[in-house]
This record gives structure tokens, C-alpha cells and sequence, in this order.
């Protein structure tokens, strides 16, 4: 099973590849936030099949509790991992906050990349470059952290939600580097 944000990739990469003529898809300004658990295939090894399927579904069933509180909508997911999208990048980083909190409380470490872009849209399906963002975005972060594009940092300002520089990073497969920031969390 490849994680979520590898199969957003791939599944983005092929659709690129046999998609039809320029614009005849659906496009659609989203924010495409990507979860993935760290460190997931070491925890089910250790608590064996029967407990790590039972934890998946106390993630899944609370990530989408989670999901109609925020109004973020359920796009894909594969073995531990989440591909999303929500109206707003407000809305996709404070689930992204509650995700981890939820996750920490059953000892599930997360990490999330959120981006805001255009997308192909058809049947519920998202296709294009704004998602490997997202995916790659994710994948640079740690356990417990949200990481965000530069342009998820302008939308949201006035918003209260802070931002730590983590730098202009290469994203595999993206044509240009991208600056990346970190979402700090409000002080309790």
C-alpha cells in the first residue's frame, strides 16, 4: 500500500500524462491539505494486525468527525494517510491542528502539508500540480507539525495564526523551489 500522498503523486503524475486537451477539465481554486502518520508501519508491526486496524479506524472515524467540524472535504485515502480539500486555508490548517491533537491522544504521530491552488476536479477526484505541492509539502514535515506553502502564509493573513520560516526548499518533481513555512501553534 503506498501512503497517500505517494499514491496523489503517482495518481497526479498518470493524469498529467492522459489528460485531455487543455482546458477541457473542471478547475477549481482549493486548499489541499495531505496527512500522513509517521512512523505507522514500526507501530502496526509492534501491536500486531487485529490492534493496528482497530487504531486506523478510531483515526479515521474521529479525522472525519473532525473533517465535517472544519467542512473539509474527504478526497482520498490509502493505508494511514489523508488527501483532503477545504474552502479555505484557515479551515484546512485548524483540522490540521485538531488532527494531531486527536492522533497524539491515541499515540499516533502526524504530520501535514497544506497548499492552496488550482486543481482538476471530476467525480470527486483532484488532478495536478497543486497537489503534489501539497503531498511534497507534507513530506518535509515532522511528526506534530504543519507545513504550509507561501501562498496558504498570504491567504490567511489577518487569521491570529503564526508562522515559523523553514526556507525555500526543492520539492521533488516541481519545476521551481518553494518557500515553506511551519504553522505555530498559539500559545495555551
Amino acid at each position: 500500500d503506498q501512503p497517500v500522498a505517494a499514491r496523489a503523486v503517482s495518481v497526479s503524475a498518470r493524469a498529467a500524462a492522459q489528460a485531455p486537451a487543455a482546458g477541457s477539465g473542471r478547475r477549481v481554486l482549493v486548499t489541499i491539505l495531505v496527512l500522513d502518520l509517521v512512523g505507522s508501519t514500526e507501530l502496526a508491526a509492534e501491536v500486531g494486525d487485529a490492534a493496528w486496524r482497530d487504531l486506523l479506524a478510531r483515526h479515521y472515524r474521529r479525522i472525519r468527525e473532525l473533517l465535517v467540524t472544519h467542512e473539509g472535504t474527504e478526497v482520498d485515502t490509502a493505508g494511514d494517510g489523508l488527501l483532503a480539500t477545504f474552502q479555505t486555508p484557515v479551515q484546512a490548517v485548524r483540522f490540521a491542528q485538531n488532527a494531531i491533537d486527536a492522533d497524539d491522544a491515541l499515540g499516533l504521530r502526524t504530520r501535514v502539508g497544506v497548499h492552496t491552488g488550482e486543481v482538476e476536479s471530476d467525480e470527486g477526484a483532484i488532478r495536478g500540480i497543486a497537489v503534489v505541492v501539497a503531498a511534497r509539502i507534507g513530506a518535509l514535515a515532522g511528526a506534530g507539525e504543519v507545513f504550509v506553502s507561501s501562498t496558504v502564509r498570504d491567504l490567511v493573513a489577518g487569521s491570529g495564526l503564526g508562522f515559523e520560516d523553514r526556507g525555500v526548499r526543492s520539492l521533488k518533481g516541481v519545476p521551481e523551489p518553494r518557500q515553506i513555512y511551519e504553522v505555530l501553534r498559539a500559545p495555551d
